[in-house]
C-alpha cells in the first residue's frame, strides 16, 4: 500500500501570510478611521467644507510663495524642539491644541525659548495650553471673554447683519511694546510703509478674534531676566463668561483694566548661541528667545487671516453702516475709536490678521540683530516656521499607529534616519521570514518549525536490532575504524574487540531478548570502553 503524502503549510508561509495580512489590516483600519474625518487648523488641509478653518492661507502667506520662510511641520512630540537645527532661527507655531501638554513637553518648550533662543507662538482658547503657560508664569482661563464694547459686526451670505456676538472681539495690538504703557502713539495705525521698513514700535494694528479666552501674567512668578509685554487686551468692563453671558453675574470674573490679556509676548535674552559666520564658520552670537501667547487659535484661521476671505465671510470694516447705527447708541465701537486707533493718524482698515502676525513673526525672527551675519538675515529662507501637528486627538483605532510613528520620530528628528528606521523594521521582518530554512523532518524532536508534529514511535520488535547496531557503532568508533574497515573485520575479530561475555552474546547469538533484559544491558553498553 503506497504511503499517503500529506502537504503541510510551513512556518515561513504562515509568517508571510501574517505579514501581508497585518499590512493590509493596518491600511484598512487607518483608511476607515480617517474616512470622512474633518481635519481643522492644519496648514496642509485644503478641504472645501472646512477650508475657512484651516491654516493654509497662513502657510501660503509665509512660505516660498509669500514671505519666503522655510515651512515645515512636526507630527511628533515637542520634546524634540531642542534637537532642531538653528533653533534661534525657528518659530514653532502651535495652534488649537486639542490635548494638553505633559510636563516633559512643557519643560522642553521652556528650554527651547530660554536657553536656545527659540521662538514660539501658542494660540489656544482653552486650558490645554496651561502647562506650557505655567512654565512662563502665564494663566489661561477656561471660558470665553465677553466684551460689551470691543466686538465686531458680521453679516451673512445675504449681507444681512447677524445677531451681535460680544465674544467676537477686536483689539488694537502692538508688535513689541506693552500697550498698557503706551502713550498717544497707541492711537497710530501701522501703515504699509511702517511695516515694510520694520518701524512698528510706535503704532498698532487691528486684530479680530472669534472665541477668545483671557490670558493673564502672574505677578508671583516674575523672572527678572524676562521682558513681558501685553500686546493686546480687551476693554476694562470685559468679563470671563464662566457661567453665563450676564455681565451682572458675580461668578463671571472681571479682571480689570489691562488685565484681560488677549496677546502676551515674553522675551528672554540668550547668550552665546552658535550661528553661521561669513567665512563659512560658526561663531557665538547673542539672541532673544520669544514666546507669544494668543488667547484664540482662530486668529490664524483662513477666515480671519485673509482679508478677502474675511469679507466673504461677512467681517465688517469700521466704515460699515452697522457700526454707524451703533455709534449713535454708543453701545460698542469699532477699532477706529478712542479705545483703539485714530483715523486722523492714518488708514485704520483691517487687512486681515495676516498683516499683524506677519509683522510680529518678522520682529521675533530678529532680522535686525547686528550679531547675526547678513549672509543669513538677507534670506528669509534661512529662517524656519514649524507647524505643530501633534496636538490633535487621534481616534482609538488610529492612535496606536500615530503613537508608533511618534516613537520612531522621537528617536531622531532627521528625515533620512527616520525613514531608515521604519524600513529597517520591515527589512528585519522580511529577513526573518526568508532565512528560516526548510528542514528535513526525520528526527527533529526539538524543531520549533515543526512543533505540531511528533516523531513516529519505533516498532518494539526493532529494539534489539537498534541496540545491537548502536553498540557495534560504539565499538567501531572506539577502535578508530572507518565503516569500510569495520565491515571487513571477521566476527571473531569483533568479539575479540568486545571481550565482555554478555555483550559478545548480544552481537553473536540469535537469542531473542526481552524488554527487561534490554533495559538491563543498556547501562552495560554505556560503561563499555570507559
Amino acid at each position: 500500500m503506497a504511503e499517503e503524502i500529506k502537504t503541510k503549510i510551513s512556518l515561513e508561509t504562515w509568517l508571510k501570510v501574517g505579514f501581508v495580512s497585518s499590512l493590509l489590516l493596518s491600511i484598512i483600519v487607518i483608511s476607515l478611521v480617517s474616512f470622512n474625518k474633518d481635519t481643522v487648523f492644519s496648514p496642509y488641509e485644503e478641504g472645501l467644507e472646512l477650508s475657512n478653518q484651516q491654516l493654509t492661507e497662513m502657510r501660503n502667506t509665509l512660505g516660498s510663495d509669500g514671505e519666503g520662510y522655510s515651512i515645515a511641520n512636526t507630527m511628533s512630540t515637542p520634546m524634540l524642539v531642542n534637537d532642531w537645527k538653528d533653533p534661534h532661527r525657528t518659530i514653532l507655531i502651535i495652534a488649537a491644541p486639542e490635548k494638553p501638554f505633559d510636563a516633559a513637553e512643557a519643560s522642553a518648550i521652556f528650554d527651547f525659548v530660554t536657553n536656545k533662543g527659540g521662538k514660539v507662538i501658542l494660540a489656544a482658547n482653552s486650558t490645554n495650553a496651561q502647562l506650557v503657560a505655567s512654565e512662563f508664569g502665564v494663566k489661561y482661563f477656561d471660558a470665553p471673554v465677553v466684551d460689551p464694547f470691543q466686538y465686531y459686526e458680521v453679516t451673512d451670505e445675504n449681507e444681512e447683519v447677524i445677531m451681535p456676538d460680544q465674544r467676537k472681539l477686536w483689539a488694537a495690538a502692538s508688535i513689541n511694546r506693552d500697550v498698557t504703557t503706551m502713550g498717544d502713539e497707541r492711537l497710530i495705525p501701522c501703515s504699509e510703509n511702517n511695516i515694510d521698513n520694520s518701524q512698528v514700535e510706535n503704532c498698532r494694528m487691528p486684530v479680530l478674534f472669534h472665541r477668545a479666552t483671557a490670558i493673564q501674567v502672574l505677578d508671583d512668578d516674575v523672572d527678572e531676566d524676562r521682558d513681558v509685554k501685553v500686546l493686546a487686551h480687551a476693554s476694562t468692563p470685559a468679563f470671563v463668561a464662566r457661567y453665563d453671558m450676564d455681565v451682572n453675574n458675580r461668578n463671571n470674573p472681571v479682571l480689570g483694566e489691562g488685565k484681560t490679556g488677549l496677546i502676551i509676548r515674553i522675551d528672554y535674552p540668550v547668550e552665546d548661541v552658535l550661528d553661521e559666520q561669513p567665512n563659512n564658520d560658526y561663531g557665538k552670537v547673542d539672541v532673544t528667545g520669544s514666546i507669544v501667547f494668543v488667547s484664540d487659535h482662530s486668529v490664524l484661521a483662513n477666515h480671519l487671516w485673509d482679508e478677502q476671505l474675511g469679507k466673504e465671510t461677512g467681517k465688517q470694516q469700521c466704515t460699515s453702516q452697522y457700526y454707524s447705527s451703533n455709534k449713535i447708541e454708543e453701545s460698542h465701537s469699532c477699532w477706529d475709536s478712542s479705545d483703539g486707533l485714530s483715523s486722523a493718524y492714518g488708514d485704520t482698515t483691517w487687512r486681515g490678521n495676516s498683516q499683524y502676525f506677519s509683522a510680529l513673526i518678522y520682529d521675533m525672527m530678529e532680522f535686525d540683530n547686528k550679531e547675526i551675519s547678513t549672509t543669513v538675515t538677507r534670506f528669509p529662507s534661512e529662517f524656519n516656521l514649524v507647524f505643530d501637528e501633534s496636538r490633535h486627538v487621534s481616534s482609538a483605532l488610529s492612535s496606536p499607529f500615530t503613537e508608533a510613528i511618534g516613537a520612531i520620530v522621537l528617536l531622531t528628528s532627521d528625515n533620512v534616519l527616520k525613514w531608515l528606521i521604519i524600513l529597517n523594521l520591515f527589512a528585519l521582518l522580511a529577513i526573518a521570514i526568508m532565512v528560516v530554512p526548510e528542514k528535513e523532518n526525520w528526527r527533529h524532536i526539538f524543531d520549533l518549525t515543526r512543533f505540531r508534529e511528533r516523531p513516529k514511535k519505533i516498532d518494539s520488535s526493532q529494539y534489539q536490532i537498534r541496540i545491537k547496531e548502536a553498540f557495534l557503532s560504539k565499538v567501531r568508533q572506539f577502535n578508530d575504524l572507518t565503516r569500510d574497515e569495520f565491515v571487513r573485520k571477521t566476527p571473531a575479530e569483533i568479539m575479540h574487540m568486545v571481550r565482555d561475555p554478555r555483550l559478545v552474546e548480544l552481537i553473536s547469538s540469535n537469542r531473542s531478548y526481552s524488554n527487561d533484559e534490554l533495559r538491563d544491558i543498556i547501562p552495560q553498553i554505556r560503561r563499555w570502553g570507559n
